[in-house]
């Protein structure tokens, strides 16, 4: 049995917020962003200061000269937060405070996750653990609390928090399970995050996998990997070819270990959205292209950032072909000037068409890759005729293909957050269109 990594991502330093970091265009488009239907912003309800978190008192500077900052506690519903020290709310404290986050339920009701969150650019970022204690270093604005859930509603499975699957830079990079009670020989249904390749982590869709599993038909996992640029810490930029390896990685250790959670490793759907779309569709139509070499001109190959012991990259090309059988890439991009801009030849190049899943789709005949695509109907940032593309190609080659538009909905509407927002809009949007997704899925699985 795999042993579960707990990481120190969620217990370490506040990482900088982006809005002070120089992103593509495009990054920051895709980051998740409120839009028509799905405000990303906090509800004053889940929000004691009436403020989005992160949103609090600049930097102060004290008698000795240190730097503070003020620290917001969001109102908590269904259960309690202490924190050591003891905090009032729109406190100030030095940089460099230790902060320690306690969470406590009440009856009924279980631990969603303890957080903090800081100002970003398009609202507020979460930074979460599913464990009832966090440790946060203070190095800006900040806001702190806890959610809970009635105990209903994470009743009938299990989650596995935080494994490891692979380390090439700076961040651990993990994935999440859950998975039925008695389950055995389930299809895996594995989902990739949205956050313009920038931001966020496989927390933000333990919303849909929560769904999912709960159904009983399915073991899920959501996955993490790097973000581009320098974002993680990392010396070297990392490139949309670096993730598209992670991703794979992600998959193959999954698959690695399927039996140990109860899973078919030969039984697999893929789902991701936003920039997770772009990669769960990348997933699906470069398998060919995984291999030796590295990501360059004349050569544009893949090689998983984990290969299990003893595999070829032949084999894991065979192993992937054989097991993806349905794909869902959600309000997605699939080539075009938003991935252009992270390729150095841009429009046209090679580089592009070698990371745009528009350009790599294999004949039916070859490898059958049926797709439900789904974008909201007021979504600003993923338009009609970007899926409609994607879709079109698909169909010339020979894939079946389900297309959805969901009237009333923005961007993101698959994202779970703390705030109140967010989760109105999941209730309202995600969970009615994941169930569609599921019936496209057991076609083919």
């Amino acid at each position: 049995m795999i042993q579960d990594v707990q990481l120190p991502t969620r217990t370490g330093t506040i990482l900088t917020p982006l809005s002070v970091l120089s992103l593509a265009a495009a990054a920051l488009l895709l980051a998740g962003c409120g839009s028509t239907g799905n405000s990303n912003s906090t509800d004053g309800a889940d929000n004691a200061s009436g403020r989005s978190p992160g949103s609090g008192a600049s930097a102060e500077t004290g008698n000795t000269g240190d730097r503070k900052y003020s620290v917001t506690l969001d109102t908590v519903l269904h259960g309690s937060l202490q924190t050591e020290p003891e905090i009032t709310h729109g406190q100030t404290l030095p940089e460099g405070t230790r902060i320690t986050l306690n969470a406590q339920a009440d009856p009924g009701y279980a631990l969603d996750s303890v957080y903090y969150s800081v100002a970003g650019p398009w609202g507020p970022m979460y930074f979460e653990s599913t464990e009832a204690t966090m440790e946060v270093t203070l190095t800006q604005d900040i806001s702190l609390g806890a959610s809970f859930l009635p105990e209903k509603d994470v009743a009938g499975f299990s989650e596995r928090q935080d494994i490891l699957y692979a380390q090439p830079g700076v961040k651990p990079l993990k994935y999440d399970v859950f998975i039925p009670e008695g389950a055995q020989d389930l299809p895996l249904v594995i989902i990739t995050h949205g956050g313009g390749w920038s931001s966020n982590d496989e927390n933000i869709m333990r919303g849909m996998a929560r769904e999912m599993v709960r159904t009983g038909r399915y073991v899920v996992a959501s996955i993490d990997y790097r973000w581009v640029g320098t974002l993680d810490g990392d010396a070297r930029e990392n490139t949309v070819a670096d993730l598209i390896e992670d991703v794979y990685g992600a998959v193959l250790h999954i698959q690695e270990h399927a039996r140990d959670y109860g899973a078919d490793p030969e039984r697999i759907a893929l789902t991701g959205d936003s920039a997770g779309g772009h990669l769960t569709a990348a997933m699906a139509t470069m398998v060919e292209r995984i291999g030796s070499g590295g990501f360059e001109s004349g050569n544009y190959r893949y090689e998983p950032s984990y290969l299990p012991r003893g595999m070829s990259l032949e084999q894991a090309r065979q192993s992937l072909a054989q097991a993806i059988r349905v794909v869902a890439p959600s309000y997605g991009v699939f080539g075009g000037t938003h991935l252009a801009q992270f390729t150095r030849g841009g429009t046209g190049s090679e580089e592009l068409a070698a990371i745009s899943p528009v350009a790599q789709i294999p004949p039916a005949e070859q490898r059958r890759l049926p797709h439900y695509l789904i974008r909201g109907g007021s979504d600003p940032l993923i338009t009609p005729d970007m899926v409609d593309e994607y879709a079109e190609a698909l169909e010339a080659a020979g894939h079946p293909v389900k297309r959805v538009e969901v009237p009333g909905a923005g961007h993101a509407f698959f994202d779970w957050k703390p705030d109140a927002q967010t989760r109105r809009t999941f209730q309202r949007f995600g969970v009615p269109y994941i169930r569609d997704m599921l019936e496209f899925f057991d076609q083919y699985l």
